[in-house]
């Protein structure tokens, strides 16, 4: 029988695995390396406590201190990272759909996955070829409440291959960004689980009617050929667009 003890202590560890993440995901925030004092401050936590917890990051490497004592994502960080590339294949198979959208013209494409419950991560990102481009790069955290991408996300998360009554396709008008535009489609792997949100975004000033209507096409293909390639069935049904 588990004594009082025994899970106050149970409780002690997962709090420490909590903080420990919490370091690890300031960092991989962060474009550049952190000071313990800037850790304390994104993390909230004590100087202690995170001296304490960055020792056990490091004989992992997932974190490093570097020469000049500020601290940044280790190689075992980017093993993680490999991993899941090789894991899921989304590199692989999501790449080429993205770059035949930008040979067809339209905006630019991106892919983006569920980071937490307050943000989504863009995984993937190419240009398009128009000489103006909305401000968005590979790694960038976004928020998961705004967004064509994330309207996808939330929609299909829970629900295999969507249902009937959810539209295929979300646009959003400046909903991050005053300035841009977006529509995005999901991305379904094996059992019909949502892999992600491949969406096109640019000025918001070139996502006019005939715009959207000229980039449906392109887009839609682009996410059912990145379903099937991951081992997904694309839903056939009626393109609604929602808003």
């Amino acid at each position: 029988m588990t004594t009082v003890i025994e899970q106050e202590a149970k409780k002690d560890g997962a709090a420490a695995v909590d903080r420990a993440l919490a370091i690890v995901a300031a960092l991989e925030a962060n474009p550049a390396a952190m000071s313990l004092a800037e850790l304390a401050r994104r993390t909230g936590m004590y100087k202690s406590t995170l001296l304490r917890l960055l020792a056990s990051l490091e004989r992992s490497t997932l974190v490093v201190r570097r020469p000049d004592q500020l601290y940044a994502l280790g190689p075992f960080a980017f093993r993680l990272g490999r991993a899941f590339e090789a894991t899921h294949h989304i590199e692989r198979y999501i790449l080429p759909v993205m770059q035949a959208l930008v040979e067809a013209g339209t905006e630019s494409p991106s892919f983006h996955v569920w980071h937490d419950a307050n943000t989504r991560l863009c995984l993937l990102r190419l240009d398009s070829h128009h000489s103006t481009l909305d401000r968005l790069r590979s790694g960038d955290l976004l928020p998961i409440d705004r967004g064509a991408p994330a309207k996808v996300l939330r929609a299909f998360r829970n629900a295999p291959n969507g249902t009937a009554d959810v539209p295929l396709i979300h646009t959003s008008f400046g909903e991050r960004d005053p300035a841009c535009a977006a529509m995005s489609l999901p991305v379904f792997g094996a059992g019909g689980t949502l892999v992600g949100a491949l969406s096109v975004s640019g000025p918001r000033e070139r996502f006019s009617a005939e715009a959207l209507d000229r980039m449906t096409g392109p887009l839609r293909d682009a996410a059912a050929q990145a379903t099937r390639a991951l081992g997904g069935a694309w839903p056939e049904r009626a393109l609604v667009r929602a808003a």
